[in-house]
């Protein structure tokens, strides 16, 4: 079980699988999608962690074997949740939305890439090079912030991030270190 655990695979399931599924069924009933969303919603917030275990639950029963973290990649690069775009029209904002659309595109390839020690090597070097496109837009949105609480809210996802992305860099470390 992962409740509790917040980590971003377990963090977008959410966001990443089951609201994309939702949006379809608002077209056929608004409704049930609309009762369905606010729950999820509720128990996600009351035991984060609590979709991600459904769906892999759901999975294992039926010995269906799916790695989250590679899929979860996949389909990130593929959608664009507007819970996760700044609805703001400065540029800097903009700039913003699209470094971080960009990052999430060249990630999705990393399942696709990785048995290819040329082509992931090339991925890593966009990826690092996204990373600090992306941290260089953080910066740049700090001038529209316009409070204290809101400048600390932005430092405090930006540590996040940055925490995230040095966890990604020593894994791949040691991916190499094993000589995969």
């Amino acid at each position: 079980m992962t409740m509790g655990d917040e980590s971003p695979v377990v963090s977008m399931t959410l966001p990443g699988l089951i609201h994309p599924i939702l949006d379809k069924l608002s077209k056929k009933d608004m409704t049930a999608a609309q009762t369905l969303r606010v729950a999820f919603s509720k128990v996600e917030a009351m035991h984060p962690g609590f979709t991600h275990d459904l769906v892999t639950s759901v999975l294992t029963r039926a010995d269906v074997p799916v790695n989250m973290n590679e899929n979860m990649l996949r389909l990130e690069g593929n959608h664009s949740s507007p819970d996760f775009l700044v609805n703001r029209s400065e540029v800097a904002f903009k700039e913003l939305n699209y470094r971080s659309a960009t990052l999430k595109k060249i990630l999705s390839r990393i399942p696709d890439e990785i048995n290819d020690r040329k082509a992931f090597l090339e991925t890593i070097k966009e990826i690092a090079s996204a990373i600090k496109k992306l941290l260089d837009a953080i910066n740049n949105i700090f001038l529209y912030v316009p409070n204290q609480q809101g400048k600390q809210i932005v430092e405090t996802r930006k540590r996040e991030f940055v925490k995230y992305s040095k966890r990604f860099s020593n894994t791949l470390k040691d991916y190499f270190r094993e000589g995969q």
